[in-house]
This record gives C-alpha cells, structure tokens and sequence, in this order.
C-alpha cells in the first residue's frame, strides 16, 4: 500500500513550464506503476500519463505529448510531471495515483492523492 501527496501546483501564464511532483509513503513503490489524472470544473477524471515500473515505460495522453515527461525517482518514492508550454486547457486539479499495472482508465488505480490546482493563464 502507497500513500501518494502530490505538490508543485500554482498559478502560471501561457508558455510557461511548471512540474508536478509526487512523494508516495509505503512500501514497494518501485512496484508500483504510477499515474497522473487530472480534472477541469465540470468535467471527469481524464488520463494525462503514466510510468511502469521500468522507467522507458510511458505513455500520454495525445494531447499533452510532446509537451509533458512524466519520470520516477525510486530512491526517492517519487513520480514527476515535467509541464511545458502550458495551455489555459491544462487548467485543473492534478491527481498521482498508483497501480498495480499502468493504465489509462483511473479505475485501475487503487491508491490516490489529493489533487494540486494547477491554473494557467491566458
């Protein structure tokens, strides 16, 4: 079992870069695959990447590729979210989550933080 806390978030204008980070307490993290969800006001839970536990293993959302890295730090217990050219778009909460197996459906996460408000202005 994992504990994810996520911080980083805040506000930034259009064009600017801006990372994420997540610290998951517990054991095994390195086993865990690791997740990055975000939600707009009005709007569901929607995949922006994931990382397995062997770290080349990502995948994004298309529409933040290119633009976003996601990366893990084992020794850390930590996960990363590298934003760059940010958009008013990303604007949301920002939710970690971990798994057992990377995916993309956010039903297949078992362990969530709470959210980092990210807010890009235009």
């Amino acid at each position: 079992q994992v504990r994810p806390v996520e911080s980083g978030g805040g506000l930034v204008q259009a064009g600017d870069s801006m990372r994420l980070s997540c610290v998951a307490s517990g054991h095994l993290f390195s086993t865990y695959a690791m997740g990055w969800f975000r939600q707009a006001p009005g709007k569901e839970r929607e995949f922006v990447a994931a990382i397995g536990e062997i770290p080349r293993d990502t995948d994004y959302e298309d529409s933040v590729k290119g633009r976003f890295t996601i990366s893990r730090d084992n020794a850390k217990n930590a996960v990363y979210l590298q934003m760059s050219s940010l958009k008013p778009e990303d604007t949301a909460v920002y939710y970690c989550a971990a798994a057992s197996l990377g995916s993309s459906d956010p039903k297949k996460y078992d362990y969530w933080g709470q959210g980092t408000q990210v807010t890009v202005s235009s």
